[in-house]
């Protein structure tokens, strides 16, 4: 299918083939018929990716110093890397579309196939021939008499509803809006339908006339004719409220607000303007200064969004959905004109060309830029076949054929360039739930195919090794769907997120000795690090017990990353600390026996502090700390045992004193954690029949021991591991579900 996309790094815009995305749950795949190009929020991304690299750092210098604390922490080669690869990566365009439904998604059950629908949101409305949409996104069309072309102004029309409602305009009110743009437009007639005096401003003669065409009761270019007629229609005391729809880096919009509104009025910013208010105009009428936050409640929310989970009506009246369904019904009654907003139709075919004009490169005025679909198109297929377009040779076939799902920011800047440099590895497909990703990792990396679909990795023949980096929640269900397969499986940490999954892992495992069985292996990449090797070397003279200090300088993430969410990535601790489990254990070269977690302060928090006890006496403390300065090391592991002391700092340095001496070790080409070395033996077990690099029972035992370290937190005791237990407990369970199977049959 066609997909509108922009090159980060240029800021070029291009129409491109990517596969067409499948129904996730709590979605709906939408055939879009019509898409609205924003001239202000569209045109913003746009000329911030036009910009050079050293323009986007002046705008950005939040990023910038992101990148300085990289740099710091990691050293310059993984943050030149981490860079090039965001860079690298297209932007999806578009947020406001209209379409029909064509599949449902698991749990949706309000909507049906065939429904008329307008679409929202950034990264889903996008411009493309079919979407696939979050139900809360989703508003279904109330009258055959809408048009898609409308529809498609739902989106831009809740974010005017919203800010109105920020603004708390009321029947009678009389409200200035100050850029009468699009949304501008669109702000006007709805004021004009809630029974307000509107009185409009803009430095475009057009637009002018236009808001007074459709019924601003004034509208000038000029300040000062706009502050006669808000104090004309407001009896000389000043407007009740002010909206500024207005995109532009000045504040004056927001000091003229503040000198036509009467006292104690609010004034509220949906546009993006420049925010340097001058306090004696504010001061002395006691105005209120607010910002409207797109469409309304909901936004942002992932637990809305994503999952579907609505606010009550009788406490939030007016969420995004309902602005949206509010909008739609407005159209359905003719009180708004969208029609007359329409400057140019375009097929998407030829999308680039309205870039081009809300850009400024060509000299057409323009307002409401529409994209048009053809009504035959079903989309395409969920797979698309690169092979003629592979922008590398391809190798000579061998034993290891890969097929990749899930194509994030991990996949792209780490794992596909290690594997890249593997000799003899085939990079057959690649699969992520977002067409754009999954087609621009296939471009890059010089795989076969792209798809959305997950059972065309898993069920193609040439590919007999699966890598699976998708969220947490996925890992279980795909590491069994590709062993069922007969696949070799890449899994990058967590390996599942419940025991109840980690049973069924093992349940499912071929037991040692039989031929052709297919190699399990996670992401534990600490361990292959080069100067982790060079640790682990000088403590195999070692016969007493170890004693083993890790501490991550994890740092904060925000309280809705994914991976804070319990359900998608499990929490920190389970997505995260089993890494240093399995260093540790790697280190002590023993089984784990015990596990004892505290959580600083007593209550519930991602930081702890993990004890743990191995056979052969070693004891490890893991102090996962999410409460410190993020510009600061993150990671340092201290080993003390048979008069010998070692310290690896952050994976860039490694220190050993013994007998007096001292011995250092440095990583010349920066931070190296591993993940190309734990990939090429990987490769090489594969090729050679040989196990896996890492044993599947230690594998289990990390993961258990990272359930227990969780169980300790919520009981507040010590708990035992029982590897072996485990195993032959899951695996005995198993057989006795075979033989009540066969004596049934």
């Amino acid at each position: 299918m066609k997909q509108v996309l922009q090159h980060a790094r240029s800021g070029e815009v291009e129409v491109m083939e990517v596969p067409r995305p499948g129904a996730q749950p709590a979605c709906v795949l939408v055939q879009v018929m019509a898409s609205l190009v924003s001239a202000g929020t569209e045109r913003a991304s746009t000329e911030f990716a036009s910009k050079s690299l050293l323009q986007k750092a002046r705008s950005r210098p939040d990023l910038v110093r992101n990148v300085l604390d990289k740099i710091r922490r990691d050293g310059l080669f993984p943050a030149v890397q981490a860079v090039r690869s965001r860079l690298d990566q297209p932007l999806e365009l578009g947020y406001s579309s209209a379409g029909i439904v064509t599949r449902l998604g698991e749990g949706m059950t309000d909507l049906r196939v065939g429904d008329r629908v307008a679409c929202a949101g950034a990264g889903y409305a996008v411009h493309a021939e079919m979407a696939n949409i979050p139900r809360m996104l989703v508003a279904r069309i109330p009258s055959e008499d809408i048009s898609f072309e409308e529809a498609a102004f739902t989106t831009i029309g809740a974010v005017a509803l919203h800010g109105i409602r920020v603004a708390e305009a009321r029947l009678g009110d009389v409200v200035a809006v100050i850029g009468i743009g699009l949304l501008g437009q669109l702000t006007v007639q709805l004021l004009k339908a809630a029974g307000c005096c509107v009185i409009g401003m803009d430095i475009n003669p057009s637009r002018v006339e236009l808001a007074q065409r459709l019924g601003a009761d004034a509208a000038s270019t000029s300040p000062a004719d706009f502050s006669s007629s808000c104090l004309a229609l407001s009896k000389g005391y000043g407007v009740d409220s002010v909206l500024i729809t207005a995109a532009t880096p000045s504040s004056e919009p927001v000091n003229l607000a503040g000198s036509v509104a009467r006292e104690r009025a609010i004034v509220v910013a949906l546009g993006t303007v420049g925010m340097e208010i001058d306090r004696k105009i504010y001061y002395e009428k006691e105005l209120q200064f607010r910002i409207s936050r797109s469409y309304g409640p909901g936004r942002y929310d992932t637990a809305y969004e994503q999952k579907g989970l609505d606010y009550p009506i009788g406490y939030v009246r007016w969420t995004e959905t309902r602005n949206m369904e509010a909008f739609l019904q407005l159209l359905a009654a003719g009180k708004l004109d969208v029609r007359s907003l329409v400057t140019h139709r375009l097929s998407i075919e030829h999308a680039e060309r309205a870039y081009e004009i809300i850009s400024g490169k060509s000299s057409q005025p323009s307002l409401g830029i529409l994209l048009q679909y053809s009504a035959e198109v079903e989309g395409g297929t969920q797979r698309l076949e690169l092979v003629a377009n592979s922008p590398f040779p391809r190798r000579s076939r061998k034993s290891v054929t890969i097929g990749l799902l899930g194509a994030g920011s991990f996949a792209l800047s780490t794992l596909l360039p290690a594997i890249r440099r593997i000799a003899g590895v085939d990079l057959v497909g690649v699969c992520s739930a977002t067409a754009s990703h999954s087609q621009h990792a296939a471009r890059k990396f010089g795989f076969q195919f792209c798809t959305t679909d997950e059972r065309q990795i898993l069920d193609h023949d040439d590919i007999n090794t699966v890598i699976i980096a998708t969220r947490h929640h996925l890992h279980a269900r795909q590491v069994l769907a590709a062993l069922s397969s007969g696949k070799n499986v890449f899994c990058e940490k967590p390996l599942c997120l419940s025991v109840d999954e980690l049973t069924e892992i093992v349940r499912a495992s071929k037991t040692a000795g039989l031929e052709n069985r297919p190699l399990l292996m996670v992401g534990f990449n600490r361990r292959f690090a080069p100067l982790a090797i060079e640790l682990k070397k000088s403590l195999t003279s070692i016969s007493m017990p170890l004693v083993m200090h890790y501490r991550v300088n994890a740092g904060q993430l925000p309280g809705d990353h994914w991976v804070n969410d319990p359900e998608q990535g499990g929490g920190r601790i389970l997505g995260e600390a089993c890494h240093f489990i399995d260093f540790l254990t790697f280190l002590a070269g023993a089984a784990l026996v015990e596990v004892n977690t505290c959580v600083p302060g007593g209550h519930d928090s991602s930081s702890a502090v993990i004890s743990l006890t191995f056979a052969d006496g070693s004891q490890g403390t893991i102090s996962y700390l999410t409460n410190g300065d993020r510009s600061f090391s993150k990671e340092r592991i201290e080993v003390f045992g048979g008069g010998t002391v070692a310290v690896l700092e952050d994976f860039r340095w490694l220190e050993i004193v013994r007998d007096g001496r001292r011995k250092v070790f440095r990583s010349w080409l920066g931070q190296n954690k591993g993940h190309a070395a734990q990939l090429q033996a990987f490769a090489c077990a594969i090729r050679e029949g040989e196990d896996a690099p890492v044993a599947f029972e230690e594998i289990v035992a990390t993961m258990l021991a990272t359930f227990r370290a969780l169980d300790s937190i919520s009981t507040g005791k010590l708990q035992f591991v029982g590897t072996a237990g485990f195993i032959e407990s899951c695996r005995a369970s198993r057989s006795h579900e075979a033989d009540l199977m066969n004596t049934v049959l």
